[in-house]
């Protein structure tokens, strides 16, 4: 597969960004102390060196990738979508430390999978060869996914805020809007 300049430049941006986090999720592996949490690395490790793997191919391969990138479903173990089940754990930078503690490596893996798939988005459009774009949407995708996982840990733990927007706001937001006719779609 020849790829454009530009789809080059990104997929080398892109494969460095997975070098960062694979070596940084190695890392946490053999550092989190919480077992829901190290699991949750645990069954993301893979699909991460399957995306590196499948850039490496796009990359260096005149064929493209051999394989389609595995998306997981997304998994939702909180029973409200409004409200922590935990009370909000106050937090502030530590200066000097050895290790991080399991609430800084979830932090530094939650951020780095929302900077990861925003850059999946932004590279995806600007594709164009079809097969790329398509890949980079499912990397986008295996990203949302796997943050939504790290964001629940999160949650469930009270370091990560989840609280209902007032009424009043809701009611303020709903009555600026109305809905309008939808014409037939038509697909291509």
């Amino acid at each position: 597969m020849k790829l454009a300049a530009h789809e080059l430049q990104d997929l080398h941006e892109l494969t460095m960004s997975c070098v960062n986090s694979i070596t940084n999720m190695a890392c946490f592996m053999n550092h989190v102390k919480d077992a829901e949490l190290k699991s949750i690395i645990e069954m993301h490790f893979p699909l991460h060196i399957q995306d590196y793997n499948m850039k490496v191919e796009y990359i260096s391969n005149v064929e493209g990738a051999s394989e389609t990138l595995q998306v997981p479903p997304l998994n939702t173990a909180l029973s409200s979508f409004t409200e922590s089940p935990a009370m909000i754990q106050p937090v502030m930078p530590r200066t000097s430390l050895q290790q991080f503690n399991d609430r800084e490596i979830a932090t530094a893996y939650l951020l780095t999978l929302k900077r990861a798939g925003r850059e999946y988005a932004w590279a995806a459009m600007e594709m164009s060869h079809p097969e790329i774009r398509s890949f980079l949407e499912s990397a986008f995708q295996m990203c949302s996914h796997h943050a939504y996982d790290v964001w629940q840990w999160m949650v469930k733990k009270g370091y990560y805020p989840l609280e209902a927007a007032p009424d009043a706001t809701i009611n303020a937001f709903s009555q600026m809007y109305q809905t309008v006719q939808q014409p037939a779609l038509q697909m291509q």
